[in-house]
This record gives C-alpha cells, structure tokens and sequence, in this order.
C-alpha cells in the first residue's frame, strides 16, 4: 500500500556542502541550515566529524552546530566515519539527536572511500553504534552504492541486505539504501524495498537516490509505491560521491517535496520557504542550483 505521508530529512547541510570546491562562509552555513529549520523539515543532517584535511569544507561542523537556532521539533543528525569521529559528536550531546555511519556493499568503492574491507567497516561501526546507543543517540546507518556500483557493476541485493541485518543486529534504528551514483532503476528499486521490508521488520528503511541519470524521481516514487515513508534528499541538487567521476547531485529535495504533495502525499514541509532557502545558497554559491522546481516554480493550479 503507497503511504499516505512520507519523512524526509534533507542531507544539504552535510552531504551538499561537503562537495562544493570553494569554502562556504561558516556565516552562510548557519543562516542556510537555520532557513532549512524553518521549512518543516523535522529532520536534518548538519555536519560530520570527519577528519578536517579530508572534508575541509566541514572543518566548521561543531561551530555550525553550536551556533544554528534549531528548533526542538527538528531531530539533528550528524555523520561519524569511526570512533574518533563519535567522540567529536559527543561534545556537543546536547545539539545532535541522531548519529548515522556508513559504508558501501561493493568492496572496491568502500576500500577508495574509507580504505577498508566492508568486513573491517562492519567491525568498527559496530564499536561506534554500541556506544552511541550508550549515549542515548538514535542510530542510522548509510550502505552506499545499494544499487550498483560505478567499479564492480552489479551489487547482488543478498549482500546489501546481508550487511544490513549485521546493522540492524548491531542496534540500528534506521538503515538507508544509497544510490551513490545513480545507478538504480525504478523496477529494481521496487524490488528490492519490497524485499528488505521482509527481510528487516522494525527498522525504519529509508530511500537515498541521487539523480546521476535523471531517474531520481522515478526511484523515490517507485520505493514510495513499495511502501517507504522514509527519505533523504538535498535542497537545489546539491552533493554528489567524491570517489567516481560524473556522480552528480542528490534527489533535490523540493522536487521530491513538489511531487509528493502533487499526488497527496503529506510531507509536512512549505514548499515556498524551501525554494527560498535554495536560492539563498544559489547567492552563496555563485552559481544555478539543477533543481527543477528551483527552475520551474511550484505549480500553480489557480492560473
């Protein structure tokens, strides 16, 4: 059964930002998340702690945190690579809700992402998602390239779905499937979210598509009519993989927001104040954001 609202939780912030060549202003960063905050969004991943030579752009992600004015209704997340990353998070206990981790199911991606075998990231997020269960943090974790993969070509869903149930065992709240460089197919998503709703009861399963090839829509809708309420995305388009070339933007999250409210689906987000915080980061950027809906505009059915 299609559900009748969906939860979203916009990754701009993080995944967005973390591949813009220039330095955002630690000023823009915050004004950006606290417009993201105001939208209706309840959920939103600020910042990760990752090693500041790696990601400069997010060397500012505990002074973003400290500084953002975020309302309470709105659940903050923020990525930790491994255990160093989580004491980081740790710091500021009192401004993050959520922790997510990650890894990739092909071996080659995960050992050019991170430089480990996916059995060596499994055994380190499992120390990482034990203690931030300790610390009263709701847990996610990301499995990158779920839907293939640009070095190996197919990624067999047993694996995807294997690494999953490791995490879910390991005290995983949520898992999100990555289509890390747009590689999935609308028949195939629905496959496979039909399956791992099966094969995973109690763990919140959440659709991460990126629009490499143009079919990030189609994905989102064929996971939504698979039964997924859940979904990450990027205001204006933004992020992409660091590790392939040619991976480009996220889903855009007012696109998604766009055709889900068409079709009556309640995503609980004002469209309008979101397209104005995607063309606040056109300002900063410099530069046209690809969101359709940034192009377009909303529909208007009283023309």
């Amino acid at each position: 059964m299609t559900p009748t609202s969906v939860r979203i939780r916009e990754v701009g912030p993080r995944d967005g930002f973390q591949n813009e060549p220039e330095t955002i202003p630690t000023d823009d960063k915050v004004r950006l998340v606290e417009m993201l905050a105001r939208t209706g969004l309840r959920r939103l991943e600020v910042t990760s702690f990752v090693r500041a030579d790696v990601v400069p752009q997010l060397a500012d992600g505990r002074e973003v945190l400290e500084r953002a004015r975020i309302p309470d209704e709105v659940s903050v997340s923020v990525l930790v690579p491994n255990e160093r990353g989580l004491e980081a998070a740790l710091e500021v206990r009192d401004r993050i809700d959520e922790v997510n981790v990650f890894l990739s199911a092909s071996e080659t991606h995960n050992r050019r992402n991170v430089n480990r075998t996916i059995e060596e990231s499994l055994a380190a997020l499992e120390r990482v998602l034990a203690r931030a269960g300790d610390a009263g943090l709701r847990r996610e974790a990301v499995i990158s390239t779920s839907f293939g993969c640009p070095y190996e070509g197919e990624v067999p869903p047993e694996r995807v779905l294997g690494i999953a149930a490791r995490l879910a065992a390991a005290g995983v709240e949520e898992i999100g499937f990555g289509d890390t460089t747009g590689m999935a197919n609308p028949a195939q998503v629905a496959a496979f979210f039909e399956r791992a709703a099966r094969e995973l009861p109690g763990v919140e399963l959440t659709a991460h598509f990126h629009n490499t090839r143009g079919q990030g829509l189609a994905n989102a809708l064929a996971a939504l009519q698979a039964g997924c309420e859940s979904f990450e995305s990027s205001f204006g388009e933004l992020g992409g993989c660091p590790v392939p070339p040619g991976a480009t933007g996220n889903v855009a999250t007012e696109d998604l927001v766009s055709m889900f409210e068409e079709m009556g689906i309640d995503t609980g987000v004002d469209l309008d104040a979101l397209l104005e915080a995607a063309r606040e980061a056109q300002r900063v950027l410099g530069r046209p954001l690809g969101s359709h809906t940034l192009v377009a505009g909303p529909i208007d059915w009283r023309r």
